[in-house]
């Protein structure tokens, strides 16, 4: 058998080939959901489903993805990072699969909306529960390889590819729908896309399980009387120092919480930042039928939807390709210029009575979300030990994912009721992650100190 891959030295940069399918794993899968987030409005209003339902309909995903997160990052450290890139990889074929079968089924009129609705819901709960495996088995997979004067930039690669993925899917999405298929053929279509990149991940990606050496005793047939039960825990790195028999054993990095002091300040601006963000997102797509007028032929929605989607997508990228490495940001710089961005992008998107005037804001505040994600994701890897990277990684992706458990629905509702009252919630939440920002972290020089 081939040994697994040991890791570089610190500072050493990821070979290309392996950074890019790291790339195609994280762009599949935000392809998939925003190419999702560009038809779901059309297909609610299809349906003859309330906004809000739609919006709660990801809820479950979101509760799950929080959940389990943290277990698949912590499953990482100790089974290896490539192998919980597939299961996550598994989760969202499966999911996208389920989901466009799904909906085709409602829409052909098989079953009641409220049935599929649920099931709807149901096949999410896949993506929530086993896709969440991938995106920290990335992060801790890039952040325990890079130096700390690095991670900023490094991670900020791999979050641009979210980026892209959001300019790539809805882009694609209206390309993607097909004559006997209609508005769901965007689901089978990233169903088979993220199959191919699962078969390039596993032929391509060296594996990097953890390796167990035996200690005095002979290893032999498991459960057997004289089977040593003792085991090496890998570091993140995957340091072959750490394996030698005349080193001692490294204890595990202890278990890390959400009220850790160390991540506290960086994880309430991740919460308030991303429930800002999401409820933004929640509400794009319905604001545009409503103010352009396509309540009517919600077909006519899809395109529009993608195009403001994709312009801020771009903008996301012109952030985290162009301004965070020309400007060298840090992480709290990163937070504090970019929800202040946002926060711009909000006032414009909240006036806007076009197309074009919508599209502006909505690239405005997409910037700004560019800026701040980086940020705080690179504060919280930076604020721990490099053993806890995989912990944290889990963290953050639980955090990311608890904002869109109810924001997005709740934001939809008020949006439907009192539109002012939305926007003025979301102007709120990027305040007080300013405050929070401004006055509960360290200077960037502190924090870039290796």
């Amino acid at each position: 058998m081939p040994r697994a891959e040991t890791a570089p030295t610190r500072g050493v940069r990821l070979p290309r080939d392996r950074m890019a399918l790291l790339f195609m794993v994280m762009l599949v899968t935000a392809a998939g959901n925003t190419a999702m987030q560009s038809v779901m409005p059309s297909i609610g209003t299809r349906l003859e489903v309330p906004d809000f339902w739609i919006s709660l309909a990801y809820s479950w995903s979101a509760v799950l993805w929080m959940v389990m997160a943290p277990y698949w990052a912590r499953r990482s450290d100790q089974r290896g990072r490539k192998a919980m890139m597939a299961i996550g990889l598994i989760g969202f074929t499966t999911s996208f699969a389920l989901c466009g079968m799904v909906l085709l089924g409602g829409l052909g009129g098989l079953y009641g909306t409220t049935t599929a609705l649920l099931l709807f819901a149901a096949a999410r709960a896949f993506y929530g529960g086993f896709g969440s495996a991938a995106p920290p088995a990335v992060q801790a997979y890039v952040a325990s390889r890079t130096s700390r004067a690095e991670r900023t930039q490094a991670l900020s690669l791999i979050s641009s590819s979210f980026g892209l993925g959001t300019v790539l899917g809805p882009a694609l999405a209206p390309l993607l729908i097909l004559p006997y298929v209609g508005l769901v053929s965007p689901f089978f279509s990233f169903a088979v896309i993220a199959v191919v990149v699962l078969i390039a991940l596993r032929l391509r990606l060296p594996d990097d399980d953890p390796q167990f050496a035996g200690r005095g005793e002979v290893m032999v047939a498991p459960f057997s009387a004289s089977s040593n039960p003792r085991r090496v825990v890998d570091h993140p790195d995957g340091d072959t120092d750490e394996l030698s028999p005349a080193l001692p054993l490294r204890a595990e990095p202890r278990r890390l919480h959400w009220r850790d002091p160390r991540m506290r300040a960086w994880l309430t601006i991740g919460l308030l930042g991303g429930h800002a963000q999401a409820m933004i997102l929640g509400i794009i797509g319905f604001l545009l039928l409503d103010r352009l007028g396509l309540r009517a032929t919600p077909e006519a929605g899809a395109a529009p939807v993608g195009m403001v989607l994709m312009i801020g997508a771009g903008a996301t990228l012109l952030a985290q390709w162009g301004l965070i490495p020309v400007l060298h940001l840090g992480p709290r710089a990163a937070t504090v210029w970019g929800m202040t961005t946002s926060l711009i992008g909000l006032a414009v998107v909240a006036v806007g009575s076009n197309l074009h005037t919508l599209a502006v804001g909505f690239a405005v505040a997409s910037l700004g979300f560019g800026l701040f994600r980086p940020g705080f994701t690179a504060g919280a890897s930076l604020a721990v030990t490099r053993a806890e990277q995989g912990q944290s990684a889990g963290v953050v992706a639980a955090v990311n994912g608890a904002a869109y458990i109810v924001a997005p629905a709740i934001a939809v509702w008020i949006y439907n009721h009192w539109e002012s009252v939305a926007f003025s919630l979301i102007g709120a939440l990027m305040v007080a992650t300013l405050v929070v920002a401004w006055r509960a972290t360290q200077r960037d020089s502190e924090l870039l100190r290796d």
